[in-house]
């Protein structure tokens, strides 16, 4: 690991400070990505902006038909959380599904998202929920969020404050889980309600996660299992690698696809 600056702030404006006056600052939620890549040297940052500080950040309240979780709110509290359990199941299970007890009890969702992994779960929960990101500057649409692998729309000296997701009237979700770490080899939500239908994939796209416009066609007729018989997705643009070949992935994601409409019920 490399010499920085670390900075633990007790508020927004406090880090946004810190981060405008470091060389190379990057941010921090719960660790769970940076840290490891710090301790294998592969950045170099001036300065490291801790936001588990922020109190701001962390928690869940049921706002106007969604629910709203802080930025800084670890994904054990997320799958445990009563509104989430009783409002959106099916994110209470892919919460549940991440890593291991103690990623659960680390990992942030806004640390997760602004990371975007193209394995990570909650990617496929914000696309496939028809969620809406805030940030201490504006809100964002999940669909124009992730704009390719590890990238997002977020500008350098923008943090993400929560994430609000409309409750749907049914959703799903469903992995085929790598054995190690429990990060998505396919991964798919999806779900009925105010955002329409929607079908989101991660772990499966080269360029991170995406929606799937022939399943959300036929749910929007039918939704149940039974009607993505026969529809499958390309194997041109999805990830190859020594735990499934681009094959496999596109298999994996019609499976996945009818296992998370029966999971919606």
């Amino acid at each position: 690991m490399y010499d920085f600056n670390y900075h633990r702030p007790k508020s927004i404006d406090e880090a946004l400070s810190a981060l405008s006056s470091a060389s190379d600052g990057k941010l921090m939620g719960g660790g769970q990505t940076l840290l490891p890549t710090l301790k294998q040297r592969l950045a170099s940052p001036s300065d490291v902006v801790d936001l588990s500080a922020i109190s701001e950040l962390s928690g869940i309240t049921e706002q106007g038909g969604a629910i709203v979780i802080g930025a800084g709110t670890c994904h054990a509290e997320v799958a445990g959380n009563a509104s989430v359990q009783s409002k959106i199941p099916a994110l209470a299970a892919l919460a549940e599904g991440i890593g291991d007890p103690q990623v659960r009890n680390r990992g942030t969702i806004g640390g997760s998202i602004a990371n975007n992994d193209p394995a990570a779960d909650y990617p496929a929960a914000l696309v496939g929920l028809g969620a809406t990101v805030k940030t201490n500057m504006r809100e964002v649409a999940a669909d124009d969020f992730f704009t390719g692998m590890f990238e997002t729309a977020l500008a350098d000296d923008e943090i993400v404050t929560a994430v609000s997701f409309p409750v749907p009237e049914k959703a799903g979700y469903a992995k085929f889980p790598n054995p190690a770490s429990r990060y998505a080899i396919v991964g798919v939500m999806a779900s009925k309600g105010p955002a329409g239908v929607r079908v989101a994939v991660t772990g499966a796209g080269q360029g991170g996660v995406f929606r799937v416009s022939a399943m959300e066609t036929a749910l929007a007729g039918h939704f149940s299992a039974e009607a993505l018989t026969g529809v499958s997705v390309p194997a041109d643009d999805l990830n190859a690698d020594l735990h499934a070949s681009a094959e496999y992935r596109a298999h994996l994601v019609g499976v996945m696809a009818k296992r998370a409409v029966d999971a919606a019920g």
